[in-house]
């Protein structure tokens, strides 16, 4: 019997969802109102946060996901993972090392926040434009536009 938390496994399910690029095991995991976060997209809300996992699996050709450190508990829970593949816009190889942190109600993600370097990042998957657009809020912020603007209405 495995006697791990409900919501340690519920995480780990997640990236082992997002590593099979398998977008409606991801997007069951969560509340209809959900809310997630992260540098890239900035905050996204309910049907938003479905919409990025799909066009994220849809468009994930390379991509090998690992999570360690998964901790949760009723309420709230936390991971490590690595996103390693190859940015589409531009061809450049990406690992992406995130540290993830969760709210759950009933049982599923009410919000969920990434949280990583955007000009790590940005280094590797823009190369040398990143000086410009990953070190600074305007760049940022226009990176953040172009990402959300990918999102299917």
């Amino acid at each position: 019997m495995d006697a791990r938390h409900p919501n340690t496994l519920a995480i780990e399910r997640l990236y082992a969802a997002l590593d099979a690029a398998d977008a409606e095991t991801m997007v069951s995991l969560y509340a209809p109102d959900a809310t997630f976060e992260d540098p890239a997209f900035g905050e996204l809300h309910g049907s938003e946060v479905a919409a990025m996992w799909r066009m994220l699996c849809a468009q994930a050709k390379d991509l090998d996901v690992t999570v360690s450190d998964v901790e949760a508990d009723d309420q709230t829970g936390t991971a490590r993972w690595v996103a390693t593949y190859t940015f589409s816009a531009t061809g450049r190889p990406v690992e992406n090392r995130i540290r993830a942190r969760f709210r759950f109600h009933d049982g599923l993600i009410a919000d969920h926040r990434d949280e990583f370097s955007m000009l790590r990042w940005s280094r590797q998957a823009l190369g040398p434009v990143a000086l410009v657009l990953g070190s600074n809020p305007l760049g940022r912020a226009l990176l953040r536009r172009r990402a959300r603007s990918r999102l299917p209405a």
